[in-house]
């Protein structure tokens, strides 16, 4: 089994990043079109494992997930290539690999075409070091991801409101095991590196985790508060490149943004994991930045305000953000319903509370050490439901 991946079999004679951007209605043949620029043939009787963004529960179109289209038009490309090929995933905690891929219309197509699903999650771990780690000395990775002989990012184009951007490079967090991504979320400052933990991180990732092609989706991306709770953004593009970093590259610039920008692909662009320097890479075709629509951005401060609640974020992560964000989007109108003699609500969320203030609804695993404050909902994160669930059992037993 190995414990980091080759070199991409895709790479030009000349040793430059290929792109790829195609453009249209269909997404089929966006990224057929696209795929074309490379010789899949190379996959020949190899193992191909195609790696969407399918790492919650969303359906197709909503901007969240990879368009199921586009990883149909993958396997249907690699498979006529004579490759053998599995569609896996690894998502957010409290969401099952199966049900993720089912809901995102994913499992579906992969099984009109007989393709294999794989629940990354299912196997133990296989423990994989980074010798150059600032932030992370070692990841635990799904086996089956290093069982594979090529590995494909499909993100689809989306604004993060920790990260700026989630795109091929960032995708591969799918390929870490279960809670191990929430480690991430949750490391100290690095002594010497004015960058957010988060993003040292994910460039410590980058270090061992590189996919051997990017197919990135921007059929329908995200904006502003993504990578859940923003808004879709129509677009109509295919990403397709050899170089995780120069895809995202071209995608920031689709976007409306540079990837100097991005904190986690210019460090580990700076550390020699990629290029995002668009004079050293080959983009096709020549009028490849016409297809740019700019993404609105994520506030530099996220900031959850509804009158009368109080949110107590104390080092949470963007799932819980957002969970939190969406459940209030949806309830907060009858909240006071449940508390009919409070003033205000207090929410907490994040690992990093010393005490809360008595009554508080405490969202998530993180909070557990408080939930003798008031209404506990467990998850990482739980979904909207059961916080509602949690709030109506608690107001019965008042």
């Amino acid at each position: 089994m190995q414990t980091s991946f080759s070199e991409s079999p895709f790479r030009q004679a000349n040793g430059r990043p290929l792109v790829c951007v195609t453009s249209g209605d269909d997404p089929v043949e966006n990224t057929r079109s696209a795929l074309a620029s490379f010789d899949l043939a190379r996959t020949r009787g190899k193992r191909v494992l195609l790696k969407p963004n399918a790492g919650r529960l969303a359906s197709p179109g909503e901007g969240i997930t990879t368009d199921p289209r586009v990883v149909a038009a993958a396997i249907d490309a690699f498979s006529e290539a004579g490759a053998i090929v599995s569609v896996g995933e690894s998502p957010i905690t409290g969401v099952k690999a199966l049900d993720a891929l089912q809901a995102t219309g994913i499992a579906a197509v992969a099984g009109e075409r007989g393709c294999p699903v794989i629940d990354l999650d299912k196997r133990p771990a296989v423990k994989v070091e980074v010798p150059s780690g600032r932030a992370m000395r070692t990841f635990k990775v799904c086996a089956e991801v290093l069982e594979h002989d090529v590995v494909v990012s499909i993100p689809v184009m989306k604004v993060h409101m920790h990260t700026g951007v989630t795109l091929a490079v960032k995708n591969m967090k799918g390929c870490l095991w279960r809670r191990s991504k929430v480690d991430l979320h949750m490391l100290p400052p690095v002594e010497g590196v004015d960058e957010k933990p988060l993003d040292i991180a994910i460039a410590d990732m980058a270090c061992v985790l590189r996919p051997h092609l990017s197919i990135i989706d921007g059929t329908v991306g995200m904006e502003g508060l993504g990578p859940s709770a923003g808004t879709p953004k129509p677009l109509g593009v295919v990403v397709v490149g050899d170089d995780a970093f120069a895809a995202d590259a071209v995608a920031c610039r689709l976007m409306g943004t540079d990837a100097e920008n991005v904190p986690h692909l210019r460090m580990g662009a700076e550390r020699g994991c990629g290029t995002i320097d668009l004079k050293a890479i080959d983009v096709t075709p020549a009028s490849w930045e016409e297809q740019a629509g700019d993404f609105e951005r994520a506030p530099e401060n996220l900031s959850i305000e509804f009158p009368r609640i109080r949110i107590h974020d104390k080092n949470s992560c963007s799932a819980c953000q957002s969970t939190v964000l969406l459940f209030l989007r949806r309830y907060a109108e009858t909240l006071f319903d449940y508390y009919p003699d409070a003033e205000q609500i207090d929410i907490a969320i994040g690992k990093s509370h010393e005490d809360v203030p008595p009554g508080t609804l405490c969202i998530g695993v993180c909070t557990a050490a408080h939930q003798d404050r008031g209404t506990y909902v467990s998850g990482c994160p739980p979904v909207g439901s059961a916080i509602l669930k949690a709030i109506q059992r608690a107001n019965k037993a008042r």
